[in-house]
């Protein structure tokens, strides 16, 4: 191997890349820059310290990323630092995911750029862990023991990265205060729907100035009245997925009718076969519907339609949407912005897999979402240099073996060595 170069792990499992160790330095420096602009949230220089060292733990090949293995990976004898950082540390994860916000704008802004909403769970034991009860869980495709994180994803022709973050809190905690105050939950916060807080945070970021092409979701929030007026209210251009249930307006005379009701009036020429990106088996090919709807509060040089979307198969499942737009959206356009919703599915793989959003062992209010925003500026710095670069992004390639405090660390609790 030349002296010049190193072998650097990469965000995608089993590929090893040949890195000058000069790119690896920029890669470094970038970070503790990124790091630095952090530093007036933090009340003390060790916390500001020990957030460089979290985030390189979340961007290095470890295989799991919970307290344990970040302070090993930062050659510490013992995890209580890194867990100070997350439980007990004097500073602002809401002050952190607004610098993560102007990052992420500053390095992937595009006029192109679309908002995903969608959410995510996060499969728990026990319940003291904030949030957690038995409820749906898209991750696993069941009701599970979980928490469920609502997530705002900026995504362009530059890349995608998270925007921002909101823990759901169901009923069986709202209505309990005792349980809430137990696990740090602010006494002003009170029961949200997964559609409110998704929301919240599409407020905050047109507050500071977020401008974007498109919002686009599932149904859950596509079927939210109150999302939809809002997105309107302010002008914003949607293409939202709702069911089969949902009841739209094509010709007055006719009143109401659903989505397979206006399928079963369409005749073959008003279908167009376009693809809507790539998948994991190449280009995603489906025929389209754009049906004109009425509506007499539709503003001036604006349109509502119910675009569907039927697979290329012998049995096709339609999938329905609508869209409010200019009226001179064309329909390729329209086609693009529902195939981007898809971008939040591998923005959560990645986090997942590549940062370990989902690898924590916290309970508290404050404790989530300190965690959950620095997994999310971690992903963010590999969308941007993905984005810089134009290469496969690299994890951190430094980790310390493990040292003899931390092995006997381990054994004093019964643990195998690490």
């Amino acid at each position: 191997m030349s002296p010049a170069t190193v072998p650097v792990s990469v965000a995608e499992p089993g590929i090893a890349e040949q890195v000058a160790l000069t790119e690896v330095a920029s890669w470094a420096a970038d970070l503790s820059t990124l790091v630095a602009r952090l530093a007036p949230h933090f009340a003390r220089a060790e916390p500001r310290r020990r957030v460089l060292a979290y985030l390189q733990g979340l961007l290095s090949p470890l295989e799991r990323k919970n307290g344990w293995q970040l302070a090993e990976a930062a050659g510490e004898a013992t995890p209580y630092a890194m867990q100070h950082l997350l439980n007990g540390a004097d500073w602002d994860a809401d002050a952190v995911r607004d610098d993560l916000r102007r990052y992420v704008v500053a390095e992937l802004g595009d006029p192109a750029a679309v908002l995903v909403i969608d959410e995510t769970g996060f499969v728990k034991k026990g319940t003291k862990s904030v949030g957690v009860q038995r409820q749906y869980s898209g991750t696993a495709g069941r009701i599970e023991n979980c928490q469920v994180g609502v997530f705002l994803v900026y995504a362009s022709p530059r890349g995608h990265a998270f925007l921002d973050r909101a823990l759901y809190l169901p009923h069986s905690w709202t209505d309990d205060p005792a349980r809430c105050q137990a696990a740090g939950v602010p006494a002003d916060v009170a029961f949200a729907t997964k559609p409110a807080l998704a929301q919240a945070m599409l407020a905050r970021a047109r507050a500071v100035g977020v401008g974007v092409a498109w919002v686009t979701a599932d149904e859950l929030y596509g079927r939210n009245t109150a999302l939809r007026q809002d997105l309107e209210a302010h002008g914003q251009a949607y293409v939202l997925a709702v069911s089969t249930q949902d009841q739209v307006v094509c010709d007055p005379a006719a009143g109401r009718v659903t989505g397979p009701a206006v399928v079963a009036g369409l005749g073959d020429d008003a279908w167009q076969r376009l693809s809507c990106g790539d998948g994991a088996k190449g280009r995603r090919w489906y025929d389209w519907a754009f049906v004109p709807l009425t509506s007499p509060d539709t503003p001036s040089g604006w349109a509502r339609w119910l675009l569907v979307r039927r697979g290329v198969g012998e049995r096709p499942e339609p999938a329905y949407y609508l869209v409010y737009a200019p009226a001179v959206t064309p329909l390729a356009e329209v086609v693009r912005v529902a195939g981007t919703r898809w971008t939040v599915e591998t923005a959560f793989e990645e986090a997942k897999g590549t940062v370990g959003l989902d690898q924590y062992e916290v309970r508290t209010w404050a404790a989530w979402h300190r965690h959950i925003t620095l997994a999310l500026l971690a992903h963010a710095y590999l969308a941007a240099t993905r984005a810089a670069t134009g290469a496969v992004t690299p994890l951190l390639p430094t980790i310390p073996a493990p040292s003899p405090d931390w092995q006997r660390f381990r054994r004093a609790r019964g643990l195998a060595p690490g």
